[in-house]
């Protein structure tokens, strides 16, 4: 089977069920006929972008993470507004407080963006570490911040 065959098929799985993991994900596209190995799916899973959403129950499913803005700038200012807590600059590194669960989500719209100052996140349940070539740089990684925190 095509890859593009196969990632649209998983598309449609993953918006049609709540699966909430690769072994689901597996398990689901090897009952429609379609087999494919771990690894494979591993690699679907980060070019298509899938993330997993958390319900206020604590249980998490895959979701695509689609830019539902024509400016995916405006998309992370408004996810900053709606999820960031708190953000701390100590020389080149950034310390993103978010809200609980929502660290992975924000990681992923400045990765998939290349958010101007930053050359790579670490993502944790709560925190974002970001990571600036130089101090200069995370400073102003830090005023953006702060300029899009909803007070």
């Amino acid at each position: 089977m095509k890859k593009e065959d196969r990632q649209q098929k998983i598309e449609h799985l993953i918006k049609k069920n709540k699966i909430t993991n690769q072994e689901g994900l597996l398990q689901a596209l090897e009952d429609a006929g379609i087999h494919a190995t771990q690894a494979t799916v591993s690699r679907d899973i980060r070019e298509m972008k899938i993330i997993k959403q958390t319900k206020p129950d604590g249980s998490s499913y895959y979701v695509l993470l689609k830019q539902d803005y024509s400016d995916p700038k405006q998309r992370i200012k408004e996810t900053i507004s709606d999820i960031v807590t708190d953000v701390t600059n100590v020389q080149f590194v950034n310390i993103v407080k978010t809200t609980p669960r929502n660290a992975n989500v924000l990681a992923a719209l400045i990765d998939d963006d290349e958010l101007s100052g930053i050359v790579g996140t670490l993502a944790g349940y709560d925190t974002v570490v970001l990571f600036s070539p130089d101090n200069e740089s995370a400073q102003k990684v830090t005023r953006y911040f702060v300029e899009n925190i909803s007070k």
